[in-house]
């Protein structure tokens, strides 16, 4: 008989891990709360106009290729993806100067001497010293780590002296540039994880690296095409995805997972539960209070949380002469990355992150129309503002800095359809404090200090997604269902 395996969430780790135990011959039933799938990356439809939610481009697409290689499948007879070269323009100064980032190397490397001259070097240094550090690293990213022991595993000793342990991002991507436009350049990137480029672990300098490497890639229909492109894999492997179907409450007995409640009432059972959704929301709902000892709700509440964002999705009636992907610094980056993340307040001075998609991908706006996507990072809902009130606030502010700083003049008057989403919204999508990026990436958060793929509080329990090892970003997120869906089918001699 079948193992019969219960997925919680279809956000991309859930979706992921599900199509590889289906392709493994697992009976594999995904419940997802939400009318679509995709979680944080899921789509959002405005009248004619059409958004991604949350993330808005795949880096290092070859891990999930081979995810679909591994059981038979080809992720392009599902997706269709396109490399943008420019990947992106950065905007400092209060938009009036730029700088262009390129996956052509010798063109970068000039980029670099033109704007900010004596910094080529540094930058192959980087890019050659990066890739050493992400072969050290990848080894641990692709693995589990569930016993104190594993940090004297080869693979984490060989791995030691390319962690830049006791420095920041900040403080690593000072070894290669002196302009201080240039080291944001390589490290806002932190932002992926929700966190501070002065207090990110210097490890994940490797984020700006893999952009460099394996450039950045634009699903045509949007970030949201890749989960839909899993459950229909799901569904031609035999599994099942339902809709509109959340889960309420794991069926315990003592401290074994033995099914799930469904919010219909309705009580399934299942050999293994699989927990795709938000770590710390599902473990403050999903499990009766009192169950948990070291990932109980006071505990949980003690742990470091990623900043959160504030979005804004615009249906305008005219196309803009503007790059797919445009980031715009705070005159002061530093502090406005303090306010997010330390001490919890909105900064006056703000960054913000645009998509244009429309020039490349006509399936996402009328004819002759776009599809804008705007993000601010704000603090996680642990600061306690009153997004009600400063909502409608810092749209106007958003509204007021596209026209001043950005190439959209006039983008207001040409606002047909529009949605603004908050930390709030995050939060009640089931986003723990609305922290967009999960648990923070302190080294004291990461490996065996973060939940476990085969969670350690509960039998018959895995986790999967950003919440659990090696952490977020979509790319680790699929190394996450990969670890899991190993550690789940060897548990009952399913080959890989």
């Amino acid at each position: 008989m079948k193992q019969r395996v219960a997925v919680i969430g279809a956000g991309p780790g859930g979706l992921a891990c599900a199509m590889l135990l289906a392709g493994r011959g697992v009976d594999v039933t995904v419940y997802e709360k939400q009318a679509v799938v995709g979680g944080r990356t899921s789509r959002v439809q405005v009248g004619d106009y059409q958004f991604d939610r949350g993330p808005t481009f795949l880096n290092m697409p070859h891990i999930l290729e081979n995810l679909f290689t591994s059981i038979g499948l080809n992720l392009h007879d599902y997706l269709e993806l396109k490399a943008l070269d420019p990947m992106y323009t950065l905007y400092f100064n209060g938009g009036k100067d730029q700088f262009t980032m390129t996956t052509d190397r010798d063109r970068m490397k000039q980029a670099i001497e033109d704007q900010f001259p004596g910094n080529g070097e540094g930058y192959d240094r980087f890019m050659a010293e990066q890739a050493l550090k992400l072969g050290k690293l990848m080894p641990i990213l692709q693995t589990k780590h569930d016993r104190l022991t594993d940090y004297l595993s080869p693979r984490v000793l060989t791995a030691l002296p390319r962690l830049s342990l006791g420095r920041s991002l900040y403080d690593v991507l000072s070894d290669y540039f002196t302009s201080e436009e240039l080291k944001y350049s390589f490290t806002f990137q932190a932002k992926y994880l929700g966190m501070s480029a002065w207090e990110c672990p210097g490890g994940f300098s490797i984020l700006s690296y893999m952009e460099h490497a394996y450039g950045v890639h634009h699903p045509i229909g949007g970030m949201n095409r890749i989960p839909e492109a899993m459950k229909q894999a799901i569904e031609d492997l035999g599994g099942k995805v339902h809709l509109n179907a959340g889960v309420d409450q794991l069926i315990l007995d003592g401290k074994e997972a033995t099914g799930v409640i469904l919010e219909s009432g309705e009580h399934v059972l299942y050999d293994d539960v699989v927990v795709g959704a938000d770590f710390a929301h599902a473990m403050n709902h999903l499990v009766p209070e009192g169950v948990l000892k070291k990932w109980s709700r006071p505990k949980i509440d003690r742990k470091k949380f990623s900043c959160s964002t504030f979005m804004l999705y615009l249906g305008v009636d005219k196309r803009f002469d503007a790059p797919h992907h445009t980031i715009y610094f705070a005159e002061d980056y530093e502090k406005n990355v303090r306010e997010m993340t330390q001490t919890l307040e909105l900064s006056e001075d703000f960054s913000f992150y645009v998509q244009n998609p429309s020039i490349i991908d006509t399936t996402l706006a009328p004819e002759g129309k776009s599809s804008l996507y705007v993000l601010v990072p704000v603090p996680n809902n642990y600061s306690d503002l009153d997004w009600a009130v400063e909502g409608p606030k810092l749209r106007r502010k958003v509204l007021d800095a596209l026209e001043e700083r950005s190439p959209y003049k006039g983008v207001e008057a040409a606002i047909e359809v529009e949605e603004m989403f908050t930390p709030d919204d995050w939060e009640a999508m089931g986003v723990h404090q609305g922290a967009t990026f999960n648990l923070g990436h302190q080294l004291t958060q990461m490996m065996y200090f973060r939940p476990h793929n085969r969670f350690e509080e509960l039998d018959h329990v895995y986790l999967v997604g950003g919440g659990t090892h090696p952490g977020s970003g979509l790319p680790t997120i699929f190394e996450s269902a990969r670890i899991t869906a190993d550690l789940l089918t060897g548990e009952v001699g399913v080959t890989k």
